[in-house]
Parts: C-alpha cells; sequence; structure tokens
C-alpha cells in the first residue's frame, strides 16, 4: 500500500512543469560553465597553484574534471536548496489548494500513511536531483575535461591522486544529500501549515537566506548562535576533502542536522494528523 501511495507521490511530483526546473537549471549551466572554463581557466588555475609555484615545478594542466566539478561545488551549494524547496514546498500545500484532500482522505488510508508518502517522495525527489547534479558536474566534467590530480585547499594545498579524488567526490555528495534532506524537511513543514504553495517557497527561502547570513557574517553574537544553525553545516561536503577527513567533527554536524530534520518531519506530522481539512 506505501509503495503505491509513493509511486502516486512520485507521478504527481514529476506531473508538474516546476519539478523539472532544477534539472533543467543543472543541464543547461553545467555543460555551459564546464564549456566556459576549458576555453579558459588560468585565473582558477593560478589561484589554485599559486602557492606551489614558489616550491614546484608545475608542467601540464591541472585544470580537469576534478577541480572543475571542487570549483562548481563551492558556488552551488548555497543555490541548489532553493531549487530543493521549489518542489518540497508544494508538496502537501498544493493539495490542499486544489482542494483534493478531501477527496483523498476519504479513502481507506490512514493520515499517516499519507503524509509518509509525500515525506519519501519528497526525498526520492531530492536524492535525484543531487544525482543529476553529480552526473552533470563530476560524469560531464570528468569526461569532457579528463581527470588527474585534484588540488585542494585544507590547511595549505592538498594534493589528492585520482584514486582518492573518486571516493572523495562519493563523499562529498552524500553530505551533501543529507544537507539537501534538511532542507526538504523544512520546506515539508512549511507545506503542511498552509494550502497555498508559494507561501512555503518563500519562507523556506527566507530561513535559509537569514541562516545563511547569520552562519557566515563574523560577528561576535552571530558567532555563538552559529553551532546551533543547521545553515552553518552546508559545507559539510567539503570536509571530505580534508585530509584526513575529520570523522568526529562530520558526525557531530550529522547528528546537528539529523535532529533539524526529525524536529521539522516532527512539527509536519503534528500539524496535519490535527489539521481540519476544509476543502
Amino acid at each position: 500500500m506505501l509503495l503505491r501511495l509513493v509511486t502516486n507521490e512520485l507521478i504527481k511530483i514529476f506531473g508538474k512543469w516546476r519539478s523539472y526546473i532544477g534539472f533543467a537549471a543543472l543541464a543547461i549551466l553545467m555543460p555551459l560553465v564546464i564549456w566556459g572554463m576549458s576555453k579558459g581557466s588560468s585565473g582558477i588555475e593560478q589561484s589554485m597553484t599559486h602557492q606551489l609555484q614558489n616550491s614546484f615545478i608545475i608542467t601540464g594542466n591541472v585544470f580537469n574534471g576534478f577541480l572543475a566539478t571542487y570549483f562548481t561545488m563551492n558556488f552551488l551549494w548555497i543555490h541548489i536548496p532553493f531549487l530543493v524547496v521549489l518542489v518540497a514546498g508544494d508538496v502537501v500545500a498544493a493539495e490542499g489548494a486544489s482542494g483534493t484532500f478531501r477527496l483523498y482522505l476519504t479513502r481507506p488510508v490512514s493520515r499517516f500513511r499519507v503524509l509518509t508518502s509525500k515525506v519519501t517522495a519528497t526525498g526520492i525527489y531530492t536524492v535525484m536531483l543531487v544525482l543529476f547534479f553529480a552526473l552533470m558536474s563530476l560524469g560531464l566534467g570528468s569526461l569532457w575535461l579528463g581527470t588527474g590530480d585534484l588540488i585542494v585547499r585544507h590547511n595549505g594545498i592538498l594534493i589528492l591522486p585520482p584514486e582518492m579524488a573518486w571516493p572523495r567526490f562519493g563523499l562529498s555528495f552524500l553530505f551533501a544529500t543529507g544537507t539537501m534532506l534538511v532542507v526538504a524537511a523544512l520546506s515539508f513543514m512549511f507545506s503542511s501549515m498552509v494550502n497555498n504553495g508559494i507561501g512555503p517557497i518563500i519562507g523556506a527561502m527566507a530561513v535559509i537566506i537569514v541562516g545563511l547570513m547569520i552562519s557566515n557574517i563574523p560577528i561576535e553574537l552571530f558567532e555563538q548562535i552559529q553551532p546551533y544553525l543547521f545553515t552553518s553545516y552546508f559545507d559539510i561536503w567539503s570536509k571530505a576533502f580534508h585530509d584526513p577527513i575529520p570523522w568526529k567533527e562530520i558526525g557531530g554536524n550529522a547528528v546537528v542536522l539529523a535532529v533539524y530534520a526529525a524536529a521539522f518531519l516532527g512539527v509536519s506530522y503534528t500539524i496535519f494528523l490535527r489539521k481540519d481539512i476544509l476543502s
């Protein structure tokens, strides 16, 4: 029964044009970025190798699909949450706006299962979006620019050979997926509160923007709050490229993110199970 409900929810999600905005944006943006980098990336390359040039003789091109993906992840992970919000904020609210809940809930299925199917479908969509980003960045970048050593900055310069870069990218996308699932849970919580799809999207975006500002502005007052904000851990993906990998720190970050996700979903279930369905 639950599998059928999840399938129905996925059909609903992918039946809306807005669900393809994120995929379309990545499908257009990533080839454009990689093409641009292939034509001229001397500024990025010089920035990454500046500290090495005084100590080593560098030959060949250090700019490859790994470095392009790493560079892209640095600036896109602030924007990917907004692509997730577009769909997750509409999953429950759209049903209320269209007035289908009253008919939907007359079927012999509990509200808990209905909401669980929507949560699961939203999570699947989020994972698919992150996987598509990985495909368009790491996959396309590797085919277009080739692979090689990955140069990253962490306590100086760290050079990762290809056999280490692949698993590190796997970990980074895994960590990033966890962060995006928290964003989806936040949007889902707002979506369960109202019967209008626009409100949850704007509300979730506002929370993320304010959270990111507080998480990144180096003010003493904000620095005391930052450890308790989930937006402070949006860069957890980058810890996969540290040497050694700070597993204890990552575990602590993951616990904070999991607590936030559980709280957002807990509020969603509490509201939806007690909600008066009037339309």
